[in-house]
């Protein structure tokens, strides 16, 4: 297909809404399916021209999001609002595209970013529930929520996040662990059945899996199996090595992007 060059062609961005399971995250890997490349195939059957979608958060293998934002180049003379409808009539049902704009000058989903904030949810019930499981991560038995938002409230500020997670750029010698959080809270709605448990943290960047591992590490406080003290003391320690393994990616939604 031919397109002109890309700073003839202009910029636009976009939220992005996706059901990550059947993902193996957001970027592009070869011979796995991944939203990145849906939506990169999305826009060349639109535009009829090879499009890079650059994202603000590459979220792992079945991490999905609400408010992923996507900004790409491409050749588009009609309303904005016939690219979105466009581009949704192609995609398959897992993956919506909305708030489809012009994109300012310099703008840039990743680097443009204030901070990003996440959300993972838990359901705990007796009996598990097979329509929840898509999007939550089950639990039996009912969680000590004051030690939960205990153990996060020390998440909060500038602090060396190592132990939870690896930077990207890590092997490339330019990693940095230091993160700062804004917000790090539980919140509980009961159920007929259960009760719905949501961690929400928003922090100025994130590592790679350091929101699963630091939600592995509260339901062990939640469950009673680690004192919440117990956090400040990983924190500090900034050694991988302590942590937990992260917890399951099907609770975890990309809610938000601040600029």
């Amino acid at each position: 297909m031919m397109q002109p060059s890309d700073d003839q062609r202009p910029a636009f961005r976009a939220t992005v809404e996706y059901d990550g399971t059947d993902y193996a995250g957001w970027q592009i890997q070869i011979g796995q399916p991944t939203v990145q490349g849906t939506l990169e195939t999305a826009l060349a059957q639109v535009c009829r021209e090879t499009s890079r979608v650059i994202g603000a958060g590459r979220t792992d293998a079945g991490v999905h999001a609400s408010g992923q934002v996507i900004r790409f180049q491409c050749v588009w003379r009609r309303p904005l609002a016939d690219l979105e409808r466009a581009l949704n009539a192609v995609l398959p049902a897992s993956v919506a595209v909305r708030e489809v704009a012009l994109a300012e000058p310099g703008f840039h989903p990743r680097f443009s970013a204030r901070s990003r904030l996440y959300r993972y949810t838990v359901w705990a019930a007796a009996v598990r529930s097979p329509q929840r499981a898509r999007f939550a991560h089950y639990v039996k038995q009912r969680l000590d929520l004051d030690a939960m938002n205990e153990a996060a409230a020390t998440l909060v500020g500038w602090h060396d996040f190592a132990t939870f997670g690896v930077d990207p750029e890590e092997r490339a010698g330019r990693g940095n662990s230091r993160r700062e959080v804004l917000q790090a809270d539980w919140r509980t709605t009961p159920d007929d059945d259960g009760v719905w448990y949501r961690f929400d943290i928003e922090a100025n960047a994130f590592l790679r899996t350091m929101v699963r591992t630091i939600v592995a590490t509260l339901l062990a406080v939640g469950r009673g199996q680690r004192r919440s003290s117990e956090v400040l003391n990983l924190l500090l320690a900034a050694d991988r090595r302590l942590a937990p393994p992260p917890a399951p990616a099907c609770g975890l939604c990309l809610v938000h992007v601040r600029y």
